[in-house]
């Protein structure tokens, strides 16, 4: 069965979900395919808290905010701070049901050009969808990244990154390494151990960032003046873009929120800042024997890469799977985007962490999931 719409959007979460209540508001006539902030439900660990505040919300039209939704449920941001994961998916789940935007819950397979005009995706229940215009919002699901010389050091297959390793239980009583340095290895040694892991080991060959407060009030005002001036980031110099990054960087990477200080340094976690692997022994047992530079020796059993996410557009299997890809222009793996998210194949538009090299280091955040839906709707407009 093939279904026409005026507009596409692949992917469910929090990109896909403003960029759809933006439509809506519009008039435009739309559909949604992916499962409901899939990532988040399926990639995240329970308990995890956020290191964004309730300012961060999805709403393009700025009703439905976190505040509205602590509001009519008795609270206030200072008595939820910081957000739980829990606490915001069910933001999430209000914040849908105001805007009526409901996706529908499959996969696309692949996407073509639709020989009648625009684009059509072919989705995994059997059905198509004809589109003159798709906006690909797929997050950072398909960009986890470990570098080759790390993984090398190691068996294969028996490492696993963060977004896959959010099961914890199964970790009860087992000794586990880390490898990473920053927010995500921090806190997931936290709750690994506080699961009832026997021993986390976290090994980075950084110094350990400070346990600080992040400012992030700085990053809102840029964020939402770029609804009114798209081209702000691109325009500016190579250098004042890597100052820009560099300040994000800054206040993301070398601080680890205050409240996992307490966490972190207790008995049963042990943090090797400026520590590289030399050498890494399977044993008969089945566990792992780990050298570190230094010259101390880890047995482990389970090998955790806290390595962070990498773009790489060849990695999306449904552009990939079809005929796009080759029609896609990249740079640095990352798509070149128009000063609207539209990218070189006509009407497809891309947002979220890929659009982060036009656009700025803040499309890896939800903090800009308003300003691209604001930016796209004034394209589809137009």
């Amino acid at each position: 069965m093939k279904v026409s719409v005026e507009l596409l959007v692949i992917g469910a979460g929090p990109f896909g979900l403003a960029v759809a209540a933006q439509a809506g508001a519009q008039g435009v006539d739309y559909l949604v395919v992916g499962e409901p902030m899939g990532f988040w439900r399926s990639h995240m660990p329970e308990r995890m808290l956020l290191r964004s505040g309730p300012d961060w919300h999805l709403d393009p039209l700025d009703e439905y905010t976190v505040e509205r939704y602590l509001a009519e449920r008795g609270q206030t941001a200072k008595e939820v701070e910081p957000l739980t994961r829990e606490v915001y998916l069910d933001y999430v789940e209000w914040f849908q049901a105001g805007r009526n935007v409901q996706p529908e819950p499959v996969m696309v397979e692949r996407l073509e050009r639709d020989h009648g005009g625009g684009l059509v995706a072919f989705l995994t229940d059997g059905r198509t969808i004809a589109a003159l215009r798709v906006v690909l919002a797929l997050g950072m699901g398909y960009f986890a990244h470990v570098p080759e010389d790390l993984a090398a050091m190691f068996p294969t297959g028996r490492g696993t990154h963060t977004c896959d390793a959010v099961d914890f239980a199964p970790l009860a009583w087992r000794r586990c390494l880390i490898l990473g340095g920053r927010q995500s290895a921090f806190e997931w040694a936290a709750l690994i151990r506080e699961a009832g892991a026997r021993e986390v080991n976290v090994v980075h060959r950084h110094a350990s960032p400070a346990f600080a407060e992040a400012d992030w009030t700085w990053v809102n005002p840029l964020v939402d003046d770029m609804v009114g001036n798209p081209g702000w980031f691109r325009s500016l110099a190579v250098e004042e873009q890597q100052e820009v990054s560099r300040r994000l960087w800054a206040e993301g990477r070398l601080k680890v929120e205050p409240w996992l200080e307490w966490r972190i340094k207790c008995d049963g976690i042990t943090v090797w800042p400026d520590s590289t692997i030399v050498s890494c022994a399977e044993l008969q047992t089945g566990n792992l024997a780990v050298t570190l530079d230094g010259g101390a020796r880890l047995t482990v059993d389970d090998l955790i890469f806290a390595t962070g996410y990498q773009v790489d557009m060849e990695r999306i299997p449904l552009l990939a799977h079809g005929d796009l890809l080759v029609e896609l222009e990249t740079r640095n793996g990352f798509p070149v985007l128009s000063e609207r998210f539209e990218s070189s194949v006509p009407g497809l538009f891309i947002t979220s962490m890929p659009a982060g090299q036009d656009f700025g280091p803040f499309f890896g955040f939800t903090v800009a999931a308003r300003t691209s839906a604001k930016i796209i709707g004034a394209a589809l407009a137009g």
